[in-house]
């Protein structure tokens, strides 16, 4: 009878987590949607969405596995109701959310601490931008190019245009996707530290 009871409460708490996932990754896809805006000092093609932060919010509540849903969630969502890019963007979008939110997710995971929390997201944020430098290297920003049919000059131009040491593909990626990634992470951090505690509650219902 304790077995079968013990069932039903794992069984309860694992639709509760699924149910918060669902509920984040929605969240999530809205604020993708709605609450992107550019950095004057980068490219317009960029633009700041902190839509990872419920992702975030899920690997540090629930656990990394919730964190990397709520990308899946989002994207999905995103690819189906505003999909603009032939599934590129979300594709770009997945991968610099689970750059960032499972480094951060796992480390806090091993000890819950704030200390933990900040090396996790610091070390996420340099993952993010390191492997997403690579990424629009070599696959994303080509692709870009073949898929609108335009030529690469075309998309460095416009980190020329906001950054004169933007020359070509190279140094498009290293001054402008880098520190546009690396702010990114930092502005998460931020408000992560500032409202974890407050929803914290709501994680851990």
């Amino acid at each position: 009878m304790n077995s079968l009871n013990h069932s039903r409460a794992a069984a309860w708490h694992e639709t509760k987590n699924l149910t918060k996932v669902a509920v984040l990754g929605v969240i999530a896809f809205f604020i993708m949607t709605y609450l992107e805006f550019p950095l004057p000092m980068f490219p317009s093609f960029l633009k700041i969405d902190l839509s990872d932060l419920p992702a975030l919010l899920a690997g540090f509540g629930i656990g990394p596995w919730a964190a990397v849903l709520v990308e899946v969630i989002k994207n999905i969502l995103h690819g189906i109701f505003k999909n603009q890019t032939a599934f590129v963007g979300e594709i770009a979008n997945f991968l610099t959310g689970i750059l960032f939110v499972v480094p951060a997710s796992m480390v806090y995971a091993m000890k819950k601490t704030k200390t933990n929390a900040v090396i996790g997201m610091a070390l996420g944020t340099l993952v993010m931008a390191a492997g997403m430098a690579l990424a629009n290297y070599y696959i994303f920003l080509p692709l870009y190019a073949k898929i609108f049919n335009l030529p690469l000059e075309a998309i460095v131009s416009m980190g020329t245009s906001v950054n004169s040491k933007v020359i070509d593909l190279k140094t498009l990626v290293i001054y402008s996707i880098v520190p546009f990634n690396i702010i990114k992470g930092i502005m998460l951090m931020v408000i992560t530290l500032l409202i974890y505690k407050k929803v914290s509650p709501l994680l851990h219902m």
